[in-house]
């Protein structure tokens, strides 16, 4: 039997399902469960002629299957956002001790736990709250903000709760719980300045799409600013969080013939890769160049030489993700969102030698 004839049998018996009705229409049966609740998801001319067609077929929704539905799972769904790696894990290390303090946070307050990556390409920010796999979702990574804004519109308009690791705007979408990247970036360049180092470059991202590392740089500007330095700009260079990106900006850097003193890594991958192309340009950390990274993770502590951070409290950001999440879905006022970073000082700084000049490529 064709899923035409069955139709027109379910039809005849008073049976009609959405599965009925999205034959019919010619979508999805998702589409046609966003249609019926007047989910903005779907057009307006779709949702009428849904409806058209669900009046057609006599069908009738099912309370009780939808009031079951309306419970809450407590379940939280974590969708992070994948990244280039060098191993085949696609997350940013960074967010693997967030990771082990959320599920524990969820663990504590008798949640479970959905992890899966964020699929850019597909429609995961209706998904989970239209099967009601998850009361909320928290999103990590740090994917370009422009390339998914549109779908945190959404998840606001269709009602879902849920919070972002990122940089804490009024005008962004959503809720965000993040770091003070731009103090941050002021602690680091005002300790390179307190050692001499005058000439100090930046590598990473400096732009609207990577708000948190613009914040990391646009604090550096302010500390350079203050020491009544003029700050280069041919000395940011973009990169994104990867050891990969972190050699390449030094390369760059050498071949752009600037005079640096200090490297500021807008990641501690970053400050991996930069360290490494330094070490086979027989550049001298930190006699030569200082470098500092961003996020301390387990890493920085085991280069040659250990790297000079700042520190973010992954413990501390996992609970308060899933603290203000909560809050959200009981309807209660959200607490802290922006969380102190802490500068680790390593032996990647060091004191400058005023016998020696910055390093440039002659």
């Amino acid at each position: 039997m064709s899923s035409k004839d069955t139709a027109i049998k379910n039809t005849i018996k008073g049976k009609a399902t959405s599965f009925d009705i999205a034959y019919q229409a010619g979508v999805s049966q998702s589409t046609v469960s966003r249609a019926l609740r007047d989910s903005h998801l779907v057009n307006l001319k779709t949702r009428n002629r849904i409806k058209a067609i669900a009046k057609e077929l006599n069908y009738k929704v099912d309370k009780n299957a939808s009031n079951l539905r309306s419970q809450q799972s407590t379940t939280i769904a974590l969708l992070l956002f994948e990244d280039p790696t060098s191993d085949d894990s696609l997350i940013n290390p960074f967010f693997l001790s967030m990771l082990g303090s959320i599920t524990r946070a969820c663990s504590l307050r008798g949640y479970d736990l959905l992890v899966s990556f964020q699929q850019l390409s597909e429609d995961w920010h209706a998904d989970y709250a239209d099967c009601h796999k998850a009361d909320g979702i928290i999103l990590l990574g740090y994917g370009d903000y422009q390339d998914y804004k549109e779908k945190l519109a959404s998840l606001e308009q269709q009602g879902t709760h849920f919070v972002r690791w990122g940089a804490v705007r009024e005008e962004r979408l959503g809720h965000s719980i993040g770091s003070d990247n731009f103090q941050g970036g002021y602690d680091v360049t005002q300790h390179l300045l307190n050692l001499g180092r005058k000439k100090i470059a930046f590598i990473g991202d400096a732009s609207i799409g990577a708000p948190e590392l613009f914040d990391r740089y646009k604090g550096s500007c302010k500390a350079i600013e203050e020491a009544g330095i003029k700050v280069n700009s041919h000395l940011q260079i973009d990169a994104i969080t990867t050891e990969q990106d972190g050699h390449a900006g030094v390369i760059q850097l050498l071949e752009s013939r600037q005079s640096f003193d200090a490297i500021f890594c807008a990641s501690d991958l970053i400050a991996v890769g930069a360290m490494i192309a330094l070490r086979e340009k027989d550049v001298n950390v930190p006699v030569d160049v200082a470098v500092v990274g961003y996020d301390d993770i387990p890493l920085a502590n085991f280069t040659r030489p250990a790297l000079t951070t700042v520190k973010q409290d992954t413990k501390l950001a996992g609970e308060v993700l899933v603290e203000n999440l909560l809050h959200l879905i009981h309807d209660e006022p959200i607490l802290k969102t922006i969380l102190p970073a802490k500068l680790i000082v390593r032996k990647s700084c060091g004191v400058k030698n005023s016998t020696r000049c910055s390093f440039s490529s002659t």
